[in-house]
């Protein structure tokens, strides 16, 4: 990560940080001690917040004068949060964010049920706003994510998989949550319909660079910087732009062995770090750079339509982070 760039960030939002931390805290609000527990273990675990955030100037950039944005803003934290606890215990995570998973800690089913707490407790935040329309996109948001975390489940372990249905599996399970933050910031604003739609298509491209850079991180990341171990996607069978970009480029043998990679999760770090000279040798890995700096480009070519102001300055800093970042 650039540094100069999180700092820049950082500097300017971290009011709005305090304030969306307290509200996260204050809304919690679970009857069950444990629920706290097993919730706040990866809530409060030192997440970026970038939902929240761009909830919160998508709004304010949209002429927004009320005082809930940092309340409102915590239904995509929760979320976030939600689908991080079920996919950990889908896929069998050790780690998340430097710590152990909450299924090593706690009984999974208990995990999964307190992932659907914090996906009711989205709902009942978005119920606050009075709006029906952002109940609606929440609503929405979680069946895609749900449609697109099945069908990334469906095609694990596959082989075939193409850049054009990874671009589907992402655009569900990532940018569909990042768009809705900035669509929603712009409802509650009473936005006109062409400032909804430019910040929506800024989520959406937003959504989809950052998913591409955190898929790379997996490859170019260490385990310090992660908060867990490189090339997990690897071992849980997920084809990620990297290595889809690749196999098309590879000779036979190179292929073979890099499908061989992918079907056995028990690779030593020596081979792990002979895929990653392949990947970058075949330039899987400046590909999905490329590519996710194309969607960045498309993200702040959206924010045409607003005039300067301090949010619009953070909205477009958080996209270039996007794809900059080292975590």
């Amino acid at each position: 990560m650039n540094t100069d760039l999180k700092t820049q960030i950082i500097e300017r939002v971290t009011p709005d940080l305090i304030q969306v931390e307290q509200a996260l805290e204050d809304n919690l609000a679970p009857h069950l001690d444990l629920v706290k527990q097993i919730a706040s273990h990866l809530l409060f675990s030192g997440g970026k917040r970038l939902r929240p955030l761009l909830f919160i100037h998508a709004a304010r950039m949209c002429g927004y004068g009320g005082r809930n944005e940092a309340l409102f803003s915590t239904m995509f934290e929760y979320l976030h949060a939600a689908t991080l606890l079920h996919d950990d215990v889908v896929d069998g995570s050790a780690l998340r964010r430097g710590r152990d998973a909450a299924h090593t800690q706690w009984p999974a089913a208990q995990v999964v049920l307190t992932g659907d707490f914090l996906l009711a407790r989205a709902l009942d935040v978005a119920a606050r706003t009075r709006n029906p329309r952002v109940i609606s996109v929440v609503a929405n948001i979680t069946r895609a994510m749900s449609e697109g975390e099945i069908d990334q489940l469906d095609k694990k372990g596959r082989t075939d998989l193409t850049e054009a249905q990874y671009m589907t599996i992402i655009a569900r399970k990532t940018a569909v949550l990042i768009q809705g933050a900035c669509r929603c910031g712009a409802i509650l604003a009473e936005a006109s319909e062409e400032e909804e739609n430019a910040l929506a298509d800024f989520g959406f491209h937003l959504g989809m660079a950052f998913q591409m850079a955190d898929d790379l991180l997996d490859y170019t990341a260490t385990a310090d910087q992660l908060g867990k171990n490189p090339g997990a996607d690897l071992r849980e069978g997920k084809l990620t732009l990297p290595m889809i970009y690749s196999l098309g480029r590879a000779g036979s043998k190179d292929r073979e062995w890099m499908v061989q990679m992918l079907t056995d999760s028990t690779f030593t770090p020596e081979q792990f770090r002979k895929l990653k000279e392949t990947l970058e040798s075949l330039n899987g890995i400046s590909y999905t750079r490329k590519t996710a700096q194309g969607y960045v480009a498309k993200a702040e070519q959206a924010l045409g339509i607003f005039k300067e102001s301090a949010s619009k300055t953070i909205l477009n800093l958080i996209a270039t982070y996007a794809v900059h970042r080292k975590v």
